[in-house]
């Protein structure tokens, strides 16, 4: 039982470092406004198109924030996703938390 459960923790450990390398990509307004995310949740771009910058603040803003919420939510799947497959497809009882 215990090598068991240090095996899963390695293979954690390498999923977690994997999952570091994962880019997903936000968009919002048609694809006015797109951000791109690494799998720490660091944000790696950002794209504007000249239509959005004419706009008032509050508007990009808004786009912006979108963009940015509709990248983590792809990133939480695609986390998820990756996990799922580290683990056999095996649900996990408790919220796993990773380092980051």
């Amino acid at each position: 039982m215990l090598s068991q459960a240090k095996k899963m923790q390695e293979k954690m450990k390498e999923v977690q470092e994997n999952l570091k390398n994962i880019e997903v990509e936000g968009s919002s307004g048609g694809n006015l406004v797109k951000v791109i995310l690494k799998g720490d949740y660091e944000m790696k771009s950002i794209y504007i198109s000249e239509d959005t910058k004419k706009e008032k603040n509050e508007i990009v803003s808004d786009l912006i924030l979108a963009a940015y919420n509709d990248a983590k939510d792809k990133l939480k799947k695609k986390t998820s996703e990756e996990l799922l497959k580290a683990t056999g497809g095996v649900s996990l009882p408790f919220d796993l938390k990773t380092p980051f």
